[in-house]
């Protein structure tokens, strides 16, 4: 089991490091076409942290157990790994055109490969993977929804202005590429 913790803190250290990085290095420049994200970052940067400290801190107060058996630690660790792992990968694939604010770069093109065959949003559907496996290495129900259900409300937002935008630029092709993939399961949502 002290393994199992020693390996959550580094998946914790791991995202805030990441996020970070993301949010400092990947922004849009003066070229791009901005002003489009309707507060979609702060709201997250509101709702991502409120989440993580409050299910930690609900998960130390109360005792409303998923499970008793240990496999759903190991289950949250994994998915946490694999949550900020995939999200990393999906953001060099965009390469140019990720930015952290909803944003339109120069030459910017729709990607329909990879992960983006399915969904047309796998980084936040990886991000919420995180999110979930905190949940879940939190072992506590309510825990569960505090690390999900805020994170998951502030990404529906950002995807709603997200899609406006890409519609108001690509039009057609969009809405075709739209009527093809789901948002953030494939094959289900």
């Amino acid at each position: 089991m002290k393994t199992l913790q020693i390996l959550f803190a580094i998946s914790m250290v791991a995202w805030f490091l990441s996020e970070i990085l993301y949010k400092n290095i990947l922004k849009s420049n003066d070229k791009d076409k901005k002003g489009k994200d309707k507060s979609t970052l702060n709201l997250l940067w509101i709702a991502i942290p409120f989440s993580i400290a409050s299910s930690v801190t609900i998960s130390y107060l109360t005792k409303f157990p998923i499970t008793d058996e240990v496999w759903i630690y190991y289950l949250g660790v994994f998915f946490l790994y694999i949550g900020i792992i995939l999200r990393f990968i999906i953001i060099r694939s965009l390469g140019k055109y990720f930015t952290v604010d909803v944003t339109i770069r120069e030459n910017h093109q729709i990607k329909k490969e990879g992960f983006y065959k399915y969904l047309r949003h796998p980084s936040y559907a990886f991000s919420l993977l995180t999110s979930l496996g905190l949940g879940l290495y939190l072992n506590n129900w309510l825990s569960l929804v505090l690390a999900f259900v805020p994170t998951f409300i502030a990404f529906s937002y950002r995807i709603t202005i997200e899609e406006r935008v890409l519609i108001e630029q690509f039009g057609e092709e969009y809405l075709e590429y739209r009527r093809k993939t789901k948002k953030l399961i494939p094959f289900i949502y």
